[in-house]
C-alpha cells in the first residue's frame, strides 16, 4: 500500500512543478512587470513621506531643543554675570568703608550706581540672548 501512495504524491508533485516552470505570454509578462513597477513606485512614495514625516518631527525636536538650550544658557550668563556683580558691589562696599564720612558716602553711591548698571546690563543681555 505504500508504494502506491508514494507514487501518487511524486505524480502530484510533478505535475505542480511542471506548471511552475513554463514561461508567461509576452502579454501577461508586460502585465505582471507593470504591476511590480507600480507597486514598487507606490511602495518608495509611501517611504519617503514616512521619511519626511520622521525628518520633521525629528527637526522640530531639534528646533525645540536648540531653544530651550538657547535659554538655559542665556540664564546661565545671566547668573554668572549677576553673581559678577554681586561680588564686585560687596568688594566695593568694603572699600569704601575704608573711608570716612562724606567720602565713603559717595564711595557708596558709586559702588551702588554701578551694581545697578551691572545689574540692568545682565537683564538687557539676557533679554537679548532669549530665543
Amino acid at each position: 500500500m505504500r508504494l502506491p501512495m508514494l507514487s501518487i504524491m511524486a505524480l502530484a508533485t510533478l505535475a505542480l512543478t511542471a506548471g511552475c516552470d513554463r514561461a508567461k505570454s509576452p502579454q501577461a509578462a508586460r502585465n505582471d512587470i507593470a504591476e511590480a513597477r507600480q507597486a514598487a513606485a507606490q511602495e518608495v512614495n509611501e517611504a519617503n513621506r514616512d521619511a519626511a514625516k520622521d525628518i520633521n518631527a525629528a527637526s522640530q525636536g531639534l528646533q525645540d531643543k536648540s531653544r530651550e538650550l538657547a535659554d538655559s544658557n542665556a540664564k546661565a550668563a545671566y547668573d554668572v554675570e549677576l553673581a559678577r556683580a554681586d561680588g564686585d558691589h560687596k568688594v566695593a562696599i568694603q572699600k569704601c568703608m575704608t573711608l570716612d564720612g562724606d567720602a565713603q558716602k559717595r564711595c557708596k553711591d558709586r559702588a551702588d550706581a554701578e551694581y545697578d548698571a551691572a545689574k540692568a546690563n545682565a537683564k538687557a543681555t539676557r533679554v537679548a540672548q532669549e530665543p
